[in-house]
């Protein structure tokens, strides 16, 4: 089934209803441990209306609802569809990686005051509310500015949307969301959330700075501490999700006359009403989840304040970047020599713009876009940018380590209350509302992250800057 192109690009050919082939990114070692339903799901999202190119998998790819995890795929903006499962669930999942200027010898006295005061003033765990309080008529404000409103609500710095993709907004306004959605998302500003979600502190070990002279431009150095997050649009992008997949099997074969190979593939064309509609409720989603994770930025500043009495500022606890996963957006690419205007979507895919794109902040546009990801709570994490190299992927790489087993599984082989123990000793502390949950994050649970890293790096598109190591976390 799968034909070797080189050591890190596997191709499952054209066939049957497929209208391209697929292409996984990957070492040997990490695409032979990827289950079965991954190709499936790539192969049935080649045959989807509009794709062009490939269907694209990452290294961290396993099987999601529809299109797998690490999927990518471009649709003709013109004869192409919009599918919520090629976008998922938790839309605008991403990741915020925040510095300062405190080394490990600082932290390490203050680790567990610092993670207590994170833990509780930022709430973690299923069904959450956030400390913002406000009513429904201003969240319509918070889908349509997005990050921009926390800022001007004073959680956080101008410079923080700089540093933002998309300056923290995607242009839409509330019309086409429904008030269950509102009514789900309206007080969940400022939480992680649960799941995979995380809000760790870390550090740059010496030695793991793979390109210096981009990790100066980026102000990072060995012994550095830094701090990384994970969340999304909650319940708010879930409802969404949900309401338009229905929406969309009503009208895709009765309608639109497009017959797919799974349900979970519900689709429509990207130009039709209910395509434009899920789209601009799913760019209110994302915006969401840009305030969500700048309020909750605000918050961190405030708890390193308070712990060491010093301005955020005089800690230059600058936001470097923040990076989106599960996402549609409209991008132009050269496709056999013509510029084709697409909808990319990106399913636990990150976007990793090559050097000189007019869309990195001007900062690091000679470098290239940043891009974090966030392993396992028991390995590490890293910091690549974006290459010319990537526009083979429609400017995209890996958006994490990936699982390798399910929740329940993970439960089943591990223990949340001995594995919060064991990597105490190990020099990592952490905090969490639920030790099954815990279990579910096990390092176990996940590729090797390096492999993965690996395997962008080597198939060149995107470049390892640093890597950082855990020493505390809040877990949901």
């Amino acid at each position: 089934m799968l034909e070797k192109k080189s050591d890190t690009e596997w191709i499952i050919p054209k066939k049957e209803s497929m209208k391209v082939p697929v292409k996984i990114i990957g070492l040997e070692g990490i695409v032979k441990k990827m289950d079965e339903r991954v190709f499936d799901q790539a192969a049935n999202v080649a045959t989807l209306p509009g794709i062009v190119n490939y269907s694209f998998c990452m290294p961290d790819g396993h099987s999601g609802y529809g299109f797998p995890i690490g999927g990518v795929a471009a649709m003709d903006t013109k004869d192409g569809v919009i599918s919520p499962g090629g976008i998922g669930f938790d839309i605008n999942c991403g990741m915020r990686l925040v510095a300062t200027n405190l080394t490990i010898d600082e932290v390490r006295p203050k680790l567990k005051q610092l993670v207590d005061e994170l833990f509780k003033s930022v709430p973690s765990g299923v069904g959450t509310k956030g400390f913002v309080r406000i009513d429904k008529q201003e969240f319509l404000e918070v889908i349509e500015k997005g990050a921009k409103w926390a800022v001007e609500k004073g959680y956080g710095w101008e410079e923080d949307l700089e540093n933002t993709e998309e300056n923290g907004c995607m242009a839409t306004d509330s019309s086409t969301i429904s008030k269950k959605a509102i009514d789900r998302g309206f007080n969940q500003i400022g939480t992680l959330g649960s799941g995979n979600h995380y809000l760790e502190i870390q550090t740059i070990k010496p030695g793991h700075i793979f390109d210096k002279e981009v990790a100066e431009k980026l102000g990072l150095k060995e012994n550095q501490v830094v701090i990384m997050f994970h969340c999304g649009s909650r319940g708010f992008g879930h409802q969404i999700a949900s309401e338009y997949l229905n929406l969309f099997l009503e009208v895709m074969e009765k309608k639109y006359k497009i017959k797919i190979l799974d349900r979970e593939l519900a689709c429509a064309p990207f130009q039709s009403k209910e395509g434009q509609d899920y789209f601009k409720a799913m760019k209110g989603a994302m915006n969401m989840a840009f305030a969500n994770r700048q309020v909750i930025n605000h918050r961190i500043r405030e708890v390193f304040s308070k712990v060491f009495g010093k301005s955020a500022k005089d800690m230059d606890m600058r936001c470097i970047y923040d990076v989106t996963h599960n996402t549609a957006k409209v991008e132009k690419y050269d496709i056999d020599g013509k510029e084709h205007e697409v909808l990319v979507h990106r399913k636990g895919a990150t976007r990793a713009f090559g050097p000189g794109h007019p869309e990195i902040p001007e900062k690091y546009r000679d470098v290239g876009q940043p891009v974090i990801i966030g392993g396992s709570m028991e390995t590490g994490s890293y910091l690549l940018v974006g290459t010319e190299k990537g526009k083979e992927t429609f400017g995209s790489t890996c958006h994490g380590s990936g699982r390798t087993m399910s929740r329940t599984q993970a439960r089943r082989q591990f223990r949340g209350d001995k594995l919060q123990k064991e990597l105490e000793k190990r020099g990592i502390y952490i905090k969490t509302g639920s030790f099954s949950g815990l279990a579910e994050e096990a390092g176990g649970a996940y590729k090797d992250v390096d492999q993965v890293i690996e395997s962008v790096s080597r198939a060149g598109i995107s470049k390892k800057v640093v890597k950082f190591t855990p020493i505390g976390n809040v877990k949901g």
